[in-house]
């Protein structure tokens, strides 16, 4: 059973580790178990083992290449293992807890795309996650080929003009895909925005304490993410919390490179010294 300290220990490793070296299940992991007390992390493990295991014993030297990887993994995470987007309660806090997606084979995109980065890179494929907005996606490589798959939808390939619907029913009729939407994301941005579903989810429910939990380890593993901590400061604030509001934007101006941003929060720091004198 693994408990909260537990957890929290494995997340603030991994924001000591350079990002190429995150292990993004192992890390989602720990960060389900923060909101599940007393999970057995060992048999998720054991789970994420499975999938790669399944997948290798599928891979053959002989029929590799792009078509082949995409209907590998196709077989193993969707037909073999039952994962499929939730459609019908996509907004449930239990669709970015990964135990829980484990547990219900059902999740938001980017929970189910952790899977999919898992299984890929098991197999020491390239497979990385876009900067698309509002629905996590990931781009498989081979052999030079690429091709940008779809967790949330049994990871179907998804063409310019697929991309272009997706954005516009995300983003609004007027919106269009710019260069931007296809940018790598790195391992902690991919997390970010996993632990951003839940704690956006929160903040709607007026929920600020449970935000502020997701924000904290939110900067266990993303220590040096200014916005973090600017975040929980102006929470904190909201909340009545003084001194950790003014202790949280104080650690925001030594990260932030904003002018602009020092110059608002060194003014509300001292508006928040003021009302503590």
């Amino acid at each position: 059973m693994t408990s909260r300290a537990e957890a929290r220990e494995i997340l603030r490793r991994v924001g000591q580790q350079p990002d190429e070296q995150i292990d993004l299940a192992e890390a989602a992991l720990a960060l389900g178990a923060l909101e599940v007390p007393g999970a057995a992390l060992a048999d998720y493990r054991r789970h994420l083992a499975d999938i790669a295991h399944d997948l290798a014993e599928r891979v053959s030297p002989t029929l590799d290449g792009l078509e082949a990887r995409i209907s590998w993994l196709h077989e193993v995470i969707v037909e073999r293992h039952g994962y499929a987007g939730d459609h019908e309660t996509y907004d449930d806090l239990q669709n970015a807890n990964l135990l829980r997606v484990i547990d219900r084979r059902r999740g938001l995109p980017v929970a189910l795309g952790i899977l999919f980065l898992h299984a890929a890179r098991s197999q020491g494929w390239t497979m990385l996650g876009l900067n698309f907005p509002g629905h996590f996606l990931v781009r498989l490589e081979a052999d030079g080929a690429r091709a940008i798959l779809d967790p949330f939808n049994e990871g179907q390939v998804r063409t310019a003009v697929d991309l272009r619907d997706l954005l516009k029913a995300t983003a609004g009729s007027a919106a269009e895909l710019e260069p931007g939407h296809y940018q790598t994301v790195s391992n902690r941005e991919i997390l970010l925005r996993l632990q951003n579903n839940i704690k956006l989810r929160h903040l709607s429910a007026r929920d600020v304490p449970r935000a502020l939990e997701v924000l904290e380890a939110m900067r266990l593993f993303a220590p040096g993410e200014a916005s973090l901590w600017r975040e929980t400061g102006l929470l904190e604030a909201h909340n009545g919390n003084l001194a950790a509001a003014i202790a949280a934007l104080e650690k925001f101006l030594e990260l932030t490179a904003s002018e602009r941003h020092r110059h608002q929060v060194a003014a509300l720091i001292q508006q928040l010294k003021n009302q503590l004198n």
